[in-house]
């Protein structure tokens, strides 16, 4: 028996052609455009003002007639206004953490939460997990999606559950080896912490019950799952999601093709568009992710702009498109004397550089009318204070040659900048 077909016994759908899939969508779109359109005032009044209706929907092409919804969209509605359902049947709230204004708040249903549990599972089982492993999830519980979302998506998955939230750090070594774990799901950054803390407290982290990490929350590149595989001797695998569209589970990485998340195009339409024009591009071009739920009762969302940028690619496991790893995001661009970087980008030149460690600050000033950049990064433990000038030439070489950008290269010893327990922030502009 294939994987595939192993996933499929307990979940049909992952075997649909794409005209059945195609078929399905159409059949959920319609429904949710009518029930958005219907419990939904700022949805009637955008559908009004873009002058379409929910009965003008006739094919999945027509979706791009439809207006998109914006983070600003949800903020406006704050608290509850852009629910659809009735605060009586409204299971649980969820918000992000508001640190650029308010937060966005998110309602489920009993139905969306099983929906969302049911998603999580499958992508637990897509990343190798199976009945009767034990997940240790380092994932923030509370308003943040990420903790419960993996918590209950993993009891949904049969497996058992270590519930230990993210935080103390050598509190999660103890308990990855006393209680032996299979699976682990956190933010990469914060597995390279908990690596940190292995190695400081001389532990192999090979030795452990670990076989597979499932990551998520923020955008991270194959240099950062090459440091992770290597060190844990476990399969680092890639979860999408994000709490306006419904949170972990959106998409997920097969363990055994890792070639990008497959998109649950039987819950979500993706689409990719020009961040700046908002017109679709060409198949396979990168631009700004959009999505579009077909199953949620409490908050569906139509043409839901991410600011993650990627690009669509043909299934490869499955009739269900993947997306390419998130190589930045809208908001997160930094333009440097006119040249566009993405912190990703920068993060992927010093994985380049055998001696430099994935924890590093970029920081931006404007102290002359110019820009100024100065990246910190820790050494490798292994590097020779000696070698650590040679290292940032290096890293400051590979930064002029392939993003285009003169950096002042500062290397700091190993375990100097501050660690975090939920999703990175790298990036201090003070311009």
């Amino acid at each position: 028996m294939t994987h595939i077909q192993e996933l499929a016994a307990t979940d049909p759908i992952l075997t649909a052609t794409r005209t059945q899939l195609e078929s399905l969508q159409l059949e959920r779109l319609r429904a949710t455009l009518h029930h958005a359109h219907a419990n939904n005032a700022s949805y009637r009044r955008k559908f009004s003002a873009a002058g379409v209706h929910p009965d003008d929907l006739r094919s999945l092409g027509d979706l791009a007639r439809f207006p998109f919804t914006t983070k600003a969209d949800l903020r406006e509605a704050y608290p509850f206004g852009f629910f659809s359902v009735p605060m009586d049947q409204v299971a649980r709230i969820h918000a992000s953490s508001g640190t650029t204004g308010r937060p966005t708040v998110v309602g489920y249903t009993k139905n969306d939460l099983a929906a969302w549990s049911g998603l999580v599972a499958r992508s637990i089982r897509a990343a190798g997990g199976r009945a009767g492993m034990k997940v240790h999830v380092a994932y923030g519980y509370g308003l943040f999606t990420g903790g419960l979302g993996a918590h209950y998506g993993a009891e949904a998955a049969g497996c058992t559950v270590i519930p230990m939230s993210g935080g103390q750090t050598e509190r999660q070594v103890q308990l990855i080896c006393d209680f032996a774990p299979e699976i682990i799901m956190v933010t990469p950054s914060y597995m390279l912490a908990i690596l940190d803390e292995f190695r400081r407290q001389k532990l192999d982290p090979r030795s452990t019950s670990l076989r597979i990490g499932i990551f998520g929350a923020e955008p991270w590149g194959e240099g950062v799952r090459t440091e992770i595989e290597n060190a844990f001797g476990i399969d680092a695998c890639d979860i999408y999601g994000l709490s306006e569209v419904m949170g972990p589970g959106v998409a997920q990485e097969f363990a055994h093709t890792k070639d990008g998340p497959t998109i649950w195009e039987d819950h979500f339409i993706p689409e990719i568009v020009d961040p700046h024009s908002g017109n679709p591009v060409a198949d396979g071009e990168e631009g700004e992710l959009v999505f579009t739920s077909l199953t949620k009762e409490a908050m569906p969302v139509i043409r839901y702009r991410t600011r993650d940028l990627t690009r669509l690619m043909p299934g490869s496991v499955t009739a269900m498109r993947r997306m390419a790893k998130i190589s930045g995001r809208c908001d997160d661009m930094l333009i440097v004397r006119g040249v566009n970087v993405f912190p990703s980008q920068i993060e992927e030149m010093i994985l380049r550089c055998a001696g430099l460690a994935p924890h590093y600050e970029i920081e931006l000033t404007r102290p002359n009318r110019l820009d100024e950049i100065r990246i910190v990064v820790e050494a490798r433990a292994e590097l020779a204070h000696a070698s650590q000038p040679a290292e940032a030439l290096l890293l400051a070489a590979k930064l002029k040659d392939h993003i285009g950008i003169s950096a002042d290269i500062r290397i700091v010893p190993c375990g100097s900048l501050a660690r975090s327990a939920g999703k990175a922030q790298h990036v201090r502009d003070l311009r």
